[in-house]
């Protein structure tokens, strides 16, 4: 089969692996925006903030040591069995430890200490998944992969359902009855964790059999090669985790203590009109991780490389002008409450940066296939720090805006620092010309469609229509050939 072919095959998988589960979560944001007051939502945020942190540092980089390991050995069994041992002892530390002090940790993060042991529940719970998710991408099974993902959210998105909208109304209509022994009144922020706790727990029930039929033989000296591999790529994930999710954080922390929660709320109920471009982009990289590797020692990889690049930036084109174009429907759609549109303005540059993040982890084969990872923790840190530095000096002044303007800024410094930096030691012949072109011109009729037109649907769908129109007119033949030529 075609390798870009089957590439575009396996994303499709991911991509309902991803796309699936986060739109049924997607379709939890009305309920919980419609039930939550601002301030609320912005409290639940802002914990799910600190939820991507602690998976980041719960990880530390065994997931991408294991691709890379697992593709290159011999003795793929060895690679396994460690890797499960390392996440398994790592787990059980941070469990035994972070419950011993639960109270500090609550004081450390701001989590409310009613919500603390069920984070730390989750947190445990979902680490010990990364090496079997891991596992089953590794060896090419997607539709298990997205079966697993899928059950999980349905199983949150259902049981979300049932305690925020079906519970309380049947104890309303039957006091007495057995569902008023399960039920308690404003509880609504621990049952969403209650859903996502139980939900991980099936999660980790399907992967069990990885566990049970492990060995359980650990080498030494493979664990610590890919601990040197690994920890560039947790510095880098931390940084990653601060540029997406720790402006939250800081505006909860710089902002007056009567508006932080709620600025909070709609700013990241906004923020996930974004979404769009994150599951393509996420769908994407899933797809591609495990083939630049199984790739790299192919005659002439970077031709292949750079044809990814310029697919991926001709959709992601397509997908942030729609976006844009339509964002007055999506936030009647996703964001009942009136009271959190008052943040739609970040639109454009949240949907923007994710777009940039995604290139950016294309450009990225360059240091992960020659085991140069500290490179993508050195451009991540400068990520960080831009996201800090404006957040920081901005956020007084200009409220979320300001957390908007910095992750646009991150990502696109981060995605020309990796071109730069990666053109000299691993060429890849990106075609930049028409990078740029589809670039420009989504960029160029985002901006029209949301800024001159005001969000005007007459003015945004023909700007659309045009573009789809030039797209099919200059790669016509060539996507043919990856889609239908045997």
């Amino acid at each position: 089969m075609n390798p870009l072919k089957k590439l575009f095959k396996q994303t499709a998988i991911y991509g309902l692996a991803t796309v699936l589960p986060r739109m049924l979560s997607f379709l939890l944001l009305p309920l919980y925006t419609g039930i939550l007051e601002t301030a609320g939502f912005g409290k639940v945020s802002v914990i799910f903030a600190w939820f991507a942190i602690f998976n980041v540092l719960l990880a530390y980089g065994m997931e991408t040591a294991f691709f890379r390991f697992f593709n290159g050995s011999d003795d793929k069994t060895k690679v396994v069995s460690t890797s499960l041992i390392s996440i398994l002892v790592s787990s059980a530390l941070f469990f035994i430890v972070a419950l011993l002090f639960q109270g500090s940790m609550a004081e450390l993060t701001g989590i409310d200490s009613k919500y603390i042991r069920f984070t730390i529940y989750i947190l445990t719970l979902d680490a010990l998944v990364i090496i079997p998710f891991a596992w089953l991408r590794a060896n090419e099974k997607p539709m298990k992969y997205a079966v697993i993902k899928i059950v999980n959210v349905a199983i949150n998105f259902g049981l979300s359902i049932f305690f925020l909208l079906l519970l309380p109304s049947m104890v309303e209509g039957n006091p007495e009855g057995v569902m008023s022994a399960i039920y308690k009144p404003d509880f609504e922020i621990s049952y969403i964790f209650i859903s996502n706790l139980i939900a991980s727990g099936v999660t980790l029930l399907f992967m069990l059999n990885l566990y049970l039929d492990n060995k359980y033989t650990f080498d030494v000296d493979l664990w610590k090669r890919m601990m040197k591999y690994g920890w560039p790529v947790l510095l880098a994930g931390i940084a990653f985790s601060i540029n997406e999710v720790f402006d939250r954080v800081m505006l909860e922390h710089m902002l007056p203590e009567d508006i932080a929660e709620s600025e909070v709320g709609k700013y990241s109920a906004c923020y996930r009109l974004g979404l769009f471009m994150t599951l393509f982009a996420t769908a994407f990289r899933m797809g591609i991780e495990p083939f630049f590797f199984s790739h790299s020692g192919t005659e002439n990889p970077q031709k292949t490389y750079a044809q990814i690049t310029n697919y991926f930036v001709i959709i992601g084109s397509i997908i942030l002008l729609a976006v844009i174009v339509f964002a007055d429907v999506l936030k009647v759609l996703f964001v009942r409450d009136e009271a959190y549109w008052e943040a739609m303005n970040i639109v454009p540059l949240v949907v923007l940066a994710s777009f940039f993040l995604g290139i950016y982890h294309n450009l990225s084969v360059w240091y992960k296939v020659t085991d140069k990872t500290r490179y993508g923790a050195f451009i991540s840190v400068i990520g960080a720090i831009i996201t800090i530095s404006i957040n920081y000096a901005f956020i007084s002044s200009i409220s979320y805006m300001a957390s908007a303007i910095a992750t646009l800024l991150a990502y696109g410094t981060m995605m020309v620092l990796s071109y730069y930096l990666g053109k000299s030691r691993y060429p890849v012949p990106y075609n930049f010309r028409k990078i740029l072109f589809y670039l420009g011109i989504s960029i160029l009729f985002s901006a029209i469609s949301f800024y001159v037109f005001k969000r005007s649907l007459y003015a945004g769908i023909p700007l659309l229509l045009l573009f789809l129109a030039l797209v099919y007119k200059l790669e016509n033949d060539k996507l043919r050939q990856i889609f239908i030529k045997k």
